[in-house]
């Protein structure tokens, strides 16, 4: 009951415990494995994979985050853009936030045993722990490179999806996973310019902090020509087509162009702005993955 009581009595509620699992990080998420699903089969993918699979691969990735939420509690609380998460202002304990996670992992790997198939269930545990231990726990704190090494977790989701549908690993999943690999540093390094006296004053050790802006926004501009690289490959190796290939060359270019207005300082508000279309980059690029991929089964 305690769970439904208004959280103007300083106490959890529902929206609390969901927005633990950073559900909008968790769609983007869902995208991604379900363009690995669809992208693995020409014979379609069976509805309690579809459903389950993906159910599974959220659960376990909205636990992670509620770890995140734990480990990072003392840090939200000194940053404008996380002080009223949940436990930052009190509303859920670290006791209970921790239950929550268990809870999800949990339920999370059962769907997947026993709906999809053991690899699957063990590289999602894997990406689990990566995130919420070795990332969260250790990288975030220990080096400026803390988005690259820890950003293989968060690149998963196309694999686990590929995995959950074949039930074994090729080299089409890897490559898009090496496409969300390489999009992760200048994604969050432009967040971490637009935040970065707040990192600071949280003693996070980002790339904007311990090197300085125009050494960020010169790593942001090479990863993004690496991205513009990776982002081909699917049509280089004939995993995509020619309308993939049209769609990869005009957002890679448009990503490329803030990457360029960042590095030069010429716009206000570049920084967010980069992070925000770096989002809607990574939402389209696997749409068109998907479109083009059952044009060609039509053809």
């Amino acid at each position: 009951m305690a769970i439904l009581i208004g959280a103007r009595h300083g106490q959890a509620i529902w929206r609390d415990y969901l927005e633990l699992t950073k559900p909008k990080v968790v769609v983007l998420m869902l995208i991604t494995s379900l363009a690995g699903m669809f992208l693995a089969t020409r014979a379609g993918v069976p509805w309690t994979v579809l459903v389950f699979g993906n159910l599974g691969i959220a659960l376990c990735a909205g636990g992670a985050a509620a770890v995140n939420h734990v480990v990072d509690r003392r840090i939200d609380a000194v940053m404008a853009r996380t002080h009223k998460r949940p436990l930052a202002e009190g509303r859920v304990s670290p006791a209970a936030a921790l239950t929550f996670a268990l809870m999800l992992a949990l339920l999370g790997q059962a769907l997947l045993l026993a709906f999809t198939n053991p690899l699957t269930a063990w590289l999602t545990l894997a990406s689990l722990l990566g995130y919420a231990v070795v990332y969260t726990g250790f990288l975030k704190r220990a080096t400026p490179q803390n988005i690259v090494i820890g950003g293989l977790a968060g690149a998963a989701p196309p694999l686990l999806g590929w995995t959950a549908a074949t039930g074994h690993v090729t080299a089409e999943p890897l490559l898009l996973v090496l496409i969300i690999f390489a999009w992760t540093p200048p994604h969050f390094w432009a967040l971490a310019i637009h935040r970065k006296e707040e990192y600071a004053k949280a003693d996070i050790p980002m790339l904007p902090v311990t090197h300085g802006e125009h050494y960020t926004k010169i790593h942001i501009l090479l990863y993004t020509f690496a991205l513009l690289a990776v982002s081909l490959m699917p049509y280089v190796i004939h995993m995509s087509g020619l309308l993939y290939l049209v769609c990869a060359l005009g957002l890679g270019a448009r990503f490329l162009q803030w990457a360029v207005v960042l590095y030069r300082g010429t716009r206000p508000h570049a920084a967010i702005n980069t992070f925000k279309y770096s989002i809607y980059y990574l939402f389209l690029l696997f749409i068109a993955l998907l479109v083009d991929h059952y044009l060609l089964l039509n053809l």
